[in-house]
Order: structure tokens, then sequence, then C-alpha cells
């Protein structure tokens, strides 16, 4: 009952963060499994996956209401994610829980530190210009971005959110759209291949799916407040910091780094993650003030969203 709490909590936290950011559901509900519950990566990735399917469904429905997804995208994304999140879940699947805690470990550190970069910098919001993206280079996106997302327990959003974002073609609400109606089939097609190679460690794990599930549906209405009230870079920066932070032992474990050396790294990561949220913050409230005078808007308050 103990570990079936922690993994309500687990759910809610992370339903929290992706309200606030519109990305981190997986890689943050999979680093609380792994240190928290004691589940192995592949089973927890297989449980975060399992309970995404009915969060990513209702996500997309909603933002098709919304009129926030472009479908031609949709698909060219969504295809080639299915197929590299089947193959990551293969892969994860079939790699020892000693082989596999590393690989996991690195991929969700990677995630954090893609979080302190992009948020660090504060970015209200870029140009849009019109030109469409070339179906090459979807696919290309799609089929990293799931098999990052399968085999790391979450990433599709930090990978392809932001890629698609840096390149200012769509207007944010439309590529936080896409990508999340996207997600429903990548999180099918990793929880395929989860189910082929772990269906009695899913069975198994069935009341921590739930677990998850219902954490993170008690949170959905809360984050919806929330994300109006929540900084989303501020935010960005200390999950991305602890992502970094909590991950980093099991790497530099694997390459036999002594202890003191890992303490030694694990405080800096925190400050220095910590001193570039606090630089992307105030980034963040420049463009604010430089866009509310160019366009004469009055200053909104400092916890309105920003869009990133």
């Amino acid at each position: 009952m103990k570990t079936l709490i922690l993994i309500a909590l687990a759910g809610l936290a992370a339903q929290l963060v992706d309200g606030g950011l519109g990305m981190g559901f997986g890689a943050t509900s999979t680093t609380i499994l792994i240190l928290l519950a004691g589940l192995g990566p592949a089973q927890a990735s297989a449980a975060v996956h399992v309970a995404e399917l009915g969060t990513t469904f209702v996500s997309g429905v909603s933002h098709w209401r919304f009129g926030n997804v472009d479908w031609r995208v949709v698909f060219r994304l969504a295809i080639p994610g299915a197929l590299g999140a089947f193959a990551g879940a293969t892969v994860l699947s079939s790699l020892s829980t000693d082989a596999a805690r590393p690989l996991t470990a690195a991929i969700l550190a990677a995630i954090g530190l893609n979080l302190i970069w992009r948020f660090s910098r504060g970015r209200v919001r870029r140009s849009v210009n019109s030109q469409p993206h070339s179906t090459g280079f979807l696919g290309g996106l799609g089929l990293f971005g799931g098999f990052i997302d399968a085999s790391g327990g979450g990433g599709w959003g930090p990978v392809t959110t932001s890629t698609l974002l840096s390149l200012g073609r769509t207007e944010p609400r439309r590529v936080v759209g896409t990508v999340n109606t996207a997600e429903f089939l990548v999180t099918l097609g990793a929880t395929l291949g989860f189910v082929i190679g772990l269906w009695e460690e899913l069975v198994a794990n069935l009341p921590a799916v739930l677990a998850l599930l219902i954490g993170g549906t008690i949170a959905a209405p809360l984050a919806a407040w929330l994300v109006t009230r929540l900084n989303p870079v501020a935010l960005g920066g200390i999950v991305g910091t602890l992502l970094l932070l909590l991950n980093l032992p099991v790497v530099l474990k694997f390459f036999a780094v002594t202890q003191p050396v890992v303490l030694t790294l694990q405080l800096a990561t925190l400050v220095i993650g910590l001193a570039l949220t606090w630089v992307g913050y105030q980034r963040a409230r420049r463009n604010q003030l430089d866009a509310a005078v160019v366009t004469g808007v009055k200053e909104q308050p400092s916890n309105d969203r920003v869009k990133v």
C-alpha cells in the first residue's frame, strides 16, 4: 500500500509539472518510480506509458476541440514516432535491470540538461514564419523522439516540442497541441512494445499503473489552475535541475566515479542549475517588459504564464 501511495503521488507530481510546462509527465514520473517506488527502468517506463494512454487521448481530444492541431504534421510525426517508441520499448525490455538503469538515467539526465538550457534563455516567443517542415525532417524527429521516449521513460515533449518551438515555423499553441495529439500514437507504440516484452510484469504492476493514472487524474484540475499561477520558465529550470541531480549519480556510478566526486558534481549541478533558472526567469521578465513597451499592453503580473 505504501508503494502504491508513492506511485499515486508520483503521478500527481508529474501531472503538475506537465500542466505547467506542457511536457515532463514521463520523465518526472519515471524518475520518481525508479528512485522512490523501487521499480526497474523497463517496468517504470511500461507503467508510465500504459497510464499515458488515457492522459494523451484526453489531451489530444481537448487540443483538437480548441483548434490547436495541425493534422498534416500529426501523422508525419506520430507514425515514425510510434515506430521509434516500439523499438525503444523492445530494446529496453530486452536489457537486464543493471544494464538498463544507467541507460535510462543517462537519457533522463540529458532531458534535464535540455530543460535547463532551454529555459535559461527565458525566451517568451519566437516570430513565426509559414515555411512548412519537410516530411523527412518530421519523420526523423518523430523516430528519434519516440525511441528516446520509450527507452528513457519520457522525452517525447522535451525532444519534439522544444525542437519545433525553437525553429519558430508554427505558433506555440499549435506546436504544443500537435505534439500532444501525436503523442497518443507514440504512447500506443511504446505500450505495444512493452506488452510483447514485459506482459507478465505489466500484469503484476497493474495496480501501479492505476495508482499513477489516479494520481495524474486528481492533479489535472489543479494543474489547469496552476498553469495560470506558475511561471513556466522557473518551473522548467527547476524540473530540469532535479532530473539531472537525481539521475547523475547513477550515470557516474556506471563509470566508477568515487562518492566524494559524485557529491561534488551534484552540488555543482544544483548551484549552476538554480543560477541558470534565475537567469532565465529574469530574461523572461525583461522580454515581457519589452513586449509590453512595444505593444502598449499593460505589464502582466510576474506569476502569469509565459509563452516559451
